[in-house]
């Protein structure tokens, strides 16, 4: 078992660090988080240099934690712009590849995901939009979503909605995927400002009103997306998880800079002892839940994702960001609450909520090794 990255991965995140550092400066990030504005600059910039490429996922994935390591608002910013293209990739059309995908992939053109309804949270099959069919085979869609990422700022949105009544026992049949466009008459995009974190994100309620689908947006099979959501959080948790990885490294890094500052000036510290052990605890759950971040970014890049792996990482490592960031807050005091690991704090606890809260994970990993014991 190896537990090195191969050079050119290695390679690709000293890279992904030297363009955070460069490009997520201070002021640049200070300024994105207090004005709420996505920064499409650092999106353009993060394209031209190779970050967005599906082909090469292991680059992706450790560009996520090191530009979340320097800013996670700017470096979720940087990479989301292809949002929700697994489920195209995976299971649409030749023609809505074309159409949808390969632009985003270009850098022309913004996804985004649209599942979450405002009254179903993390309860997918609980979703209340509606697909209806109409004349030529083409549906009308109605409802709305909250809470989408680039909702005020994305092209076409990958969105789930349900196109038959549900069954009691069945909840999950009955959902159907499909392509809209934001300039799709009966659209409408509303931007979402105060958020607690990850306020360089764009996020908006979405509002469709009688917005006419052609029947060749609808991506794979009517009734059966349920299962193409589930495929796709197996895919974005392990993102996710190395967002909370990069934040959680951050904190470490600001706390050893901090310890060595207080050094330097001949400020006293309390107990370097103390001092000692808060070091070795982030340290450790941090390169715990990188261990696990791999392991289960190692299944699905060889297209054998495990689900349990994947919860496991991704809960155990947005616990660590919050985790981590609270520490280290604990420890600086005021000298904390002044500097950027203030929008750390922020930023961290947006880990335990989004693509599935930590009580919806450690219920997939009860249940999913409960069954696994079963089948023995």
């Amino acid at each position: 078992m190896d537990f090195d990255l191969p050079d050119d991965v290695r390679a690709m995140k000293k890279k992904a660090r030297e363009f955070a550092v460069r490009e997520f400066t201070p002021e640049i990030a200070a300024k994105f988080d207090e004005e709420e504005n996505y920064p499409d600059d650092i999106r353009r910039k993060a394209f031209s240099e190779g970050y967005i490429d599906m082909s090469n996922p292991w680059g992706m994935l450790v560009a996520m934690e090191e530009f979340c390591r320097v800013d996670a608002g700017l470096g979720l910013s940087a990479i989301v712009p292809a949002f929700g293209s697994e489920v195209v990739m995976l299971f649409g059309s030749e023609e809505q590849k074309k159409n949808y995908l390969e632009p985003v992939m270009r850098g022309e053109k913004i996804s985004g995901f649209a599942i979450t309804d405002s009254g179903a949270g993390s309860d997918v099959a609980g979703i209340s939009a509606t697909l209806q069919k109409v004349d030529g085979g083409d549906y009308l869609l109605n409802g709305q979503k909250t809470f989408i990422t680039n909702g005020a700022i994305a092209d076409h949105f990958y969105l789930l909605a349900r196109s038959s009544p549900a069954m009691p026992d069945k909840r999950h049949r009955g959902l159907t995927m499909v392509v809209v466009e934001s300039r799709m008459e009966g659209f409408r995009a509303t931007q979402l400002k105060g958020k607690l974190g990850m306020r360089a994100t764009n996020t908006a309620e979405l509002t469709f009103n009688n917005v006419r689908i052609p029947a060749a947006n609808v991506i794979g099979e009517e009734g059966r997306a349920f299962y193409y959501v589930m495929t796709f959080f197996n895919i974005s948790r392990i993102y996710v998880a190395a967002q909370a990885l990069g934040i959680a490294q951050g904190a470490l890094d600001r706390l050893k800079s901090y310890i060595a500052s207080l050094k330097a000036s001949g400020r006293p510290i309390a107990s370097l002892e103390s001092t000692q052990f808060l070091v070795a605890e982030v340290a450790s759950r941090v390169e715990a839940a990188r261990l696990l971040t791999y392991r289960a970014a190692s299944y699905l890049f060889k297209f054998n994702p495990d689900p349990v792996a994947t919860s496991i990482a991704k809960y155990y490592a947005a616990e660590t960001a919050t985790y981590a960031v609270t520490r280290v807050l604990e420890f600086m005091g005021a000298d904390g609450i002044t500097t950027d690991l203030e929008r750390a704090y922020r930023d961290a606890k947006i880990m335990e909520i989004w693509e599935g809260t930590s009580e919806v994970e450690k219920l997939i990993i009860a249940r999913m090794i409960d069954q696994r014991e079963d089948a023995r």
